[in-house]
Order: C-alpha cells, then sequence, then structure tokens
C-alpha cells in the first residue's frame, strides 16, 4: 500500500503528484478513535482532578463576577479562521470523496482569507496580547510530569492550576501551527498554477519534484487538519470544557470556573480598583446633605 501518488514526467523521472487519498479516512478514523479512547478514559480510568496551592478569600474576593478572557478583535479572528479552514477542508476534500462541483476557485479564495487572517493574528499577537501566554512553559512541563506520576500511582505533589491556557491547549495550538504553516506556505505557492487576481499563472515555477512534493506536503498538512479538528471540536463540547467555549463567544468566563480552573498568579486579572476615599466622602457629603435638607 503506497501513501503517495506517483507518475512518470515526460523525461522519465518519477515524481510524486499528491498523497494517497485513502488517508483522508485515516485521519477520520483516527480522529473518531480519539474520541473513543478519551470518552473511555474519563468515564473509567480519570481521577479527580486535584491541585496544589489555595486562593486565599482576599484575592478570591477582588476576582470580578465575569473574567475577561478573549478580546473582541480575538474572537473575531477566531470565527474568520474557523470559517476559513472548514471552507477549505470541504472544497478540498469533498470532490475527492465524489461530490463534484467547481471547487478550485473557493479554495484559494479560502486560502487568501486564512493567509491574511494568520498575518493579522501573528502581528496582533506579537504587539498587543501576551504573545508567551500560550506557549508551554516550565511549570507545564513539571506539572505534567507530576500529572503522569501521579496517575500510575507514584508520589508526587499534586500540580498547580492552570495560567490562562491549560497545556493541553498550548500543545494543541502549537499542532494547529505546524499544519496550518505548512498547508499556507504550500498553498501560496500552487496557486500560481491556477488562474487568480494576484499574479499570472506559471506552473513552470519550481520542478516536477519540487512539485510533487509541495503538494504531497500539502495534502498532509489537510488530512492532518481533518483529524486535528475533529478533537477540537469534540473538546470544545465537551461540559467541562464549555465555560472555555463560551469564553471564545462572549469573551468571558465565570468567577467560579475561573478560580477552579486558573492560577491568579500565572494569569493575572484585572481587578476593578476599590473605591477611593475621597469617592466615599464625597458620597458620605451627598447622604448627609439630603438629610438635611429633607
Amino acid at each position: 500500500m503506497d501513501f503517495l501518488q506517483w507518475m512518470t514526467n515526460p523525461w522519465g523521472q518519477v515524481v510524486p503528484i499528491h498523497i494517497a487519498w485513502f488517508l483522508i479516512w485515516v485521519a477520520v478514523i483516527a480522529g473518531f478513535l480519539f474520541v473513543i479512547v478519551h470518552v473511555i478514559y474519563l468515564r473509567y480510568l480519570a481521577k479527580p482532578k486535584e491541585f496544589g496551592g489555595a486562593i486565599s478569600p482576599a484575592v478570591a474576593a477582588r476576582i470580578p463576577e465575569h473574567v475577561p478572557r478573549h478580546s473582541l478583535t480575538a474572537r473575531l479572528f477566531h470565527w474568520v479562521m474557523a470559517a476559513s479552514m472548514f471552507t477549505l477542508l470541504f472544497t478540498a476534500f469533498l470532490p475527492k470523496v465524489g461530490v463534484r462541483f467547481p471547487w478550485v476557485t473557493y479554495h484559494w479564495i479560502a486560502g487568501v482569507v486564512l493567509t491574511a487572517s494568520i498575518l493579522f493574528h501573528i502581528i496582533h499577537a506579537s504587539f498587543f496580547l501576551d504573545f508567551w501566554s500560550i506557549w508551554p512553559d516550565r511549570i507545564d512541563l513539571r506539572d505534567a510530569w507530576r500529572r503522569m506520576m501521579r496517575a500510575a500511582g507514584k508520589p508526587e505533589p499534586p500540580p498547580d492550576k492552570f495560567a490562562k491556557y491549560p497545556l493541553e491547549n498550548k500543545l494543541y495550538h502549537a499542532a494547529i501551527i505546524a499544519a496550518g504553516l505548512s498547508a499556507i506556505v504550500t498553498g501560496v505557492f500552487m496557486m500560481s498554477r491556477v488562474r487568480t487576481v494576484f499574479f499570472p499563472r506559471n506552473p513552470y515555477l519550481f520542478s516536477d519534484m519540487t512539485w510533487g512534493m509541495m503538494y504531497v506536503l500539502h495534502g498532509l498538512a489537510g488530512v492532518s487538519l481533518i483529524a486535528l479538528i475533529m478533537v477540537h471540536v469534540y473538546f470544545g463540547l465537551r461540559p467541562e470544557k464549555r465555560p472555555i467555549t463560551k469564553s471564545m463567544i462572549f469573551g468571558w468566563m465565570s468567577r467560579d470556573f475561573y478560580l477552579k480552573e486558573h492560577d491568579p498568579k500565572r494569569w493575572v486579572v484585572e481587578t476593578p480598583p476599590p473605591p477611593s476615599a475621597s469617592a466615599s466622602n464625597s458620597k458620605a457629603l451627598e447622604g448627609r446633605g439630603l438629610t438635611d435638607a429633607v
């Protein structure tokens, strides 16, 4: 069984032209298997979450009822990226399973939208957000080790509560970056082989071997994204993850969920300042004046 498709070019060279399309079903099955195994693990094997480090009542009292998590700009980016990603996957793989329609134009337009949104996100995250909050740190790695040891019955201290993003979110982000950027970079070059409004068609930009490897990488990135997005949707629908999903819609999560899962020292939330002494005195004088007047 060959995972690639091959052809012989006019010069007698055997070159790859794409992935074998049965890999679509491999990705779908892998996604479903992950979901099934995870459900079984949570139902029969997983232990209740335990965290170290208590949060003082004074700190808890300062946390607002609605904890801001995602700005409107970040949420709009997420949903634009999601729409373009689904469009890319549907237009790429539906024709391969028998659904025929003129998909090429829709595909490259969705690719342009995805590329533009990713470039915007890189700038936005680098200069307007906490860029490093989505990358694993030493505490994440230490706590991952602690969780594994505790799951194996070894004596280890309980892990700390999460920062803004748990380790699984950070690892998923890294996987999406690898697959997404592979698809984007190869896709931009592949646009030179079709007629677009950006540059003239030039199918001779690279050699047959280079084009073939580019199509292979693009296809592998695409089928990887099938499984990754299936896993992402699954976690987004799980009951214990719904507060995180809702935060991508409304921009905030509840104070109770924040205090249950997150460490205020690792994810510092801006709290409303207490009323100043001058404001308190003003209100007292106003109340006194009202009483005197009555």
